[in-house]
């Protein structure tokens, strides 16, 4: 009776530090959501944040979601492939024989109010965070909490001598694997390059995102985003600004 009831302690107390864990680290995972906002701009900024874990383990997922740009311009001849851009993830991983919610559960955390991976606004998330429990996957069975870039779209408007202009600025951030040493219990993300291009005279954007992982089981079930395609219709003969931010993103202290 004592060695059962000794058993039964043990594994109570192992799941509530792994459940701890999980909705620490779910605080933790937006705090890196964020903090790539502010080192996606800046070339050469390094942010190192860290975290505390038992039972889970920090990964990151190379070509995780592709994003393909595409413009229609009045005076052009349909639709033109402008570029696609592949983003890696960071996903904090607890096995479901430590803590599990339930198979299929899913949650979104940053932003909760959207799963468009285009967000409007000055002050929109570039990344999304949400947790997902997808059961069973060939990469391993875990209650996941994840970090994937998506796009802000920024509106504006010029008026000069020839009338008024219309600008729509879009703002990408794309993770790209570093030397993981994992030494510590931390991620480093440092700003790498950025990338411009500009188009005059678009009528619409339209982007769409395939997953070049769905055979892992990171797929558009996984992700749960609203729509894998939008289009934005834009004022008439407006100017459309694309920005790419790369982050490198290394697990453990450079």
């Amino acid at each position: 009776m004592i060695l059962v009831a000794m058993t039964y302690a043990n594994t109570y107390l192992d799941n509530r530090i792994a459940e701890n864990e999980y909705e620490t680290n779910k605080q933790f995972m937006v705090t890196t959501g964020l903090q790539i906002d502010d080192i996606a701009w800046t070339i050469g900024r390094t942010q190192t944040v860290r975290y505390s874990s038992q039972h889970g383990n920090m990964k990151f997922q190379s070509l995780a979601v592709n994003y393909n740009f595409e413009i229609y311009q009045h005076e052009g001849t349909g639709w033109e492939t402008l570029f696609s851009n592949l983003t890696g993830m960071i996903l904090f991983n607890i096995p479901v024989s430590m803590y599990s919610i339930s198979s299929n559960y899913f949650e979104r955390v940053l932003p909760s109010y959207s799963g468009s991976f285009v967000q409007q606004g000055p002050s929109a998330p570039v990344s999304q965070v949400f947790c997902v429990e997808k059961l069973p996957m060939k990469e391993g069975n875990y209650t996941r909490i994840v970090v994937i870039p998506s796009i802000r779209m920024l509106n504006s408007a010029i008026g000069g001598s020839q009338g008024t202009t219309n600008y729509t600025k879009f703002y990408l951030p794309t993770l790209e694997q570093g030397n993981h040493g994992h030494r510590s219990q931390s991620i480093t993300m440092t700003g790498n390059d950025i990338s411009k291009l500009v188009r005059s005279g678009v009528d619409q954007v339209r982007i769409s995102v395939t997953f070049p992982k769905a055979d892992l089981g990171f797929d558009a079930d996984f992700f749960q985003f609203d729509n894998i395609s939008e289009t934005i219709t834009l004022p008439p003969n407006s100017v459309v600004e694309f920005y790419i931010g790369e982050v490198i993103v290394t697990l453990g202290q450079v």
